[in-house]
């Protein structure tokens, strides 16, 4: 079986020790990112919070960006009513019926499917409206968004807390959460397996192309975190306060731990750190990783359809 080259997207700095940078230390190397995202003494930066159905208060009440007294009940909250394997078939049967319309946007349409799937299971009153609305808070669902885009999403949140079914503040505020890391992630995570499952082998399983894309081609490249006292990472002295830009587009491809890392691998090790590690990796792996093979299932074994949607 012949696997392809992947190239790394421009942007992905070179790997090495941890670099000063304009915005803090740049971590590039697999064992470097990985200490630093499973060490208690880094931890995410705080975000301020805002009144109740602005995007800050939605920040600030997510697990996403909850200091660590917060983030393990927070967690728990979003994905506990969800199966993944009832996901995946959901999003299988979703998709199928998005490609027998035969229309031309059936490839981009479907990549919203994880988004209308969890949108149905997690209670808004009307899906796809929920859907649209949380389009806008991804936009501005990270700090540091322009005023225009916060105003947007101010007015998304409040509508999707009118969609959704009566509920304690945080529970709400954490499956709207779900929803918007599917409308971003998610999505990234399917855009990516169309443009590279042109080139892969038709044998080759779909977790199989998922596990090498989040590796090669990851949706999120980078996550951050904030050191809370001095400390020693990867034989540079990080400062307490000082910040850390942790690259997982230039770690996923360290060469001290995986041969050949640009290439694709029929046997991927698991070394992709995509998700995150330790106790704040993403608790919506598994569900992100059924809904995107439920839809990338269904693209690759609908005739020419993967192939032609990523031509366009």
């Amino acid at each position: 079986m012949r696997l392809p080259t992947i190239t790394a997207a421009p942007g992905t700095p070179p790997g090495g020790p941890p670099a000063l940078g304009d915005d803090g230390w740049v971590v590039t190397r697999h064992a470097d990112v990985l200490a630093a995202l499973t060490d208690s003494r880094c931890v995410v930066p705080p975000v301020a919070d805002g009144p109740e159905g602005s995007v800050a208060w939605l920040r600030a009440s997510v697990s996403r960006f909850s200091p660590p007294d917060r983030h393990a009940a927070r967690r728990a909250v979003g994905v506990a009513a969800l199966d993944p394997r009832e996901l995946r078939l959901a999003a299988a049967r979703l998709t199928e019926r998005i490609l027998g319309s035969s229309s031309e946007e059936s490839v981009t349409r479907a990549r919203r499917v994880p988004l209308l799937v969890l949108a149905e299971r997690l209670g808004p009153a009307d899906p796809a409206a929920a859907a649209t609305e949380v389009s806008a808070v991804a936009a501005a669902y990270h700090p540091g968004a322009d005023a225009a885009a916060t105003r947007r999403a101010d007015r998304a949140v409040a509508a999707l807390l009118a969609l959704s079914p009566p509920a304690p503040a945080e529970v709400t505020a954490n499956r709207l959460g779900l929803l918007v890391q599917a409308a971003d992630a998610t999505a990234g995570l399917i855009d990516a397996a169309v443009r590279h499952g042109r080139a892969v082998p038709d044998g080759l399983a779909t977790a199989t192309l998922l596990a090498e894309v989040l590796r090669l081609d990851p949706p999120v490249r980078a996550t951050r975190r904030v050191a809370t006292c001095a400390l020693n990472l990867g034989g540079q002295g990080v400062r307490a306060g000082d910040r850390l830009v942790l690259r997982f587009d230039a770690a996923n491809r360290d060469p001290a731990v995986i041969a050949d890392p640009d290439r694709f691998r029929a046997d991927p090790a698991g070394m992709a750190l995509t998700f995150g590690a330790g106790p704040r990796g993403c608790p919506g792996e598994r569900h992100a990783l059924a809904l995107a093979t439920g839809v990338v299932d269904v693209l690759r074994h609908a005739s020419g359809t993967l192939i032609e949607g990523s031509r366009r």
